[in-house]
């Protein structure tokens, strides 16, 4: 049996799809770690009883400032933190989510001759992954766009946690009051929520939950409450239950959600995160599912009551046909893809 260090972290985003890939990797792996700052994954992989270390990692900015100067310096640090760390752990194989936290983890790999896999979610590659793409054995991604002329890349789809598919409805829709002749609407912002979507969904309930039952994921800023139609919750493990309760999605498009909503073939009504509040791939990922015929989208800048309300309604009125699209969509079995790479990686005398 074999080592494996797992790293990524930030967001929820980043630690997610090693929780996918668990029940498969401790199958061909004895000890399996976890490396990543004092963030969302701590908690997540303490949850999940996979052994964390922390490190500190500068966050890398396209701006030039007095801070991203340091960047080098801290960023030596850094390595020699996760070459400490991964003396002492002797893993056969890394596999990074991506994020600011991989970079130190995948260069001190590389130094220690010890193979990297890492994976980009998203259409077009994030900094950290165009960094750790110069140190890693493969790249795996999710999109076929992405892997062009690339020698390096493998096109894997994304890891998706298989309690997803047994959701089980009853144990959200017993949880408020709800109206069983009305379609369930589920809006979801990612793990920190989205504010805009919030504000839109919270100033109109009472239009909206005469048309819809909602169940809405706030993020971790937002607020619980329970109404008549209208259920919001922060964040949750259970996500399954919560698809499984909806007959249509509005969400963020960052690439994790909506490769869920899409195994689920649940019809999308997709809001991403506007250029400027990030790199831009959001609006990439949903542009791409849009053409695609997977999923409608809805520009955050032209976000008000009145497109929201006839964005919902247009994709109920094209559901049949936004289902059919997703049913006849190849999402690949990621799962067993990356871990086939990662054991290969592992064992290369076999």
């Amino acid at each position: 049996m074999k080592t494996i260090v797992l790293c990524g972290g930030g967001t929820a985003g980043h630690i997610m799809p090693h929780i996918a890939l668990l029940p498969k990797l401790k199958k061909h792996f004895d000890k399996i770690y976890y490396i990543g700052t004092n963030g969302m994954e701590k908690d997540i992989a303490k949850d999940a009883n996979i052994p964390f270390y922390e490190i500190t990692t500068p966050k890398f900015d396209r701006r030039v400032s007095f801070k991203t100067l340091a960047i080098p310096f801290k960023l030596l640090k850094s390595i020699k933190s996760a070459k400490k760390i991964l003396k002492q752990l002797k893993p056969d194989v890394i596999f990074s989510k991506g994020g600011y936290v991989s970079i130190p983890v995948a260069i001190a790999g590389k130094k220690l001759k010890i193979p990297v896999v890492s994976h980009e979610s998203d259409l077009s590659m994030g900094l950290a992954n165009k960094v750790i793409y110069h140190y890693a054995k493969v790249m795996c991604v999710a999109f076929d766009e992405t892997a062009k002329d690339k020698k390096k890349y493998v096109v894997t789809g994304i890891p998706i946690r298989e309690e997803l598919k047994f959701g089980d409805k009853n144990k959200v829709l017993t949880l408020f009051e709800h109206n069983d002749t009305l379609p369930t609407v589920m809006v979801v912002g990612g793990s920190l929520g989205a504010k805009a979507i919030n504000e839109v969904i919270q100033k109109n309930l009472d239009k909206l939950t005469k048309k819809y039952n909602i169940i809405h994921i706030v993020g971790k800023s937002g607020e619980e409450k329970k109404s008549k139609n209208y259920l919001a919750v922060k964040f949750v493990n259970n996500i399954g239950d919560y698809f499984a309760a909806c007959d249509m999605c509005v969400s963020r498009s960052g690439a994790n959600a909506i490769f869920e909503l899409m195994a689920l073939k649940k019809p999308m009504l997709l809001i991403p995160l506007p250029k400027g509040a990030s790199r831009g791939d959001q609006v990439e990922n949903a542009r791409l599912l849009e053409k695609k015929g997977l999923a409608h989208v809805l520009l955050q800048e032209n976000l008000t009551y009145e497109t929201l309300a006839s964005g919902i309604d247009n994709v109920f009125k094209n559901k049949e046909q936004l289902i059919k699209n997703l049913s006849n969509h190849n999402t690949s079995n990621a799962n067993e893809k990356i871990v086939d790479i990662l054991i290969k990686l592992a064992n290369p005398m076999s």
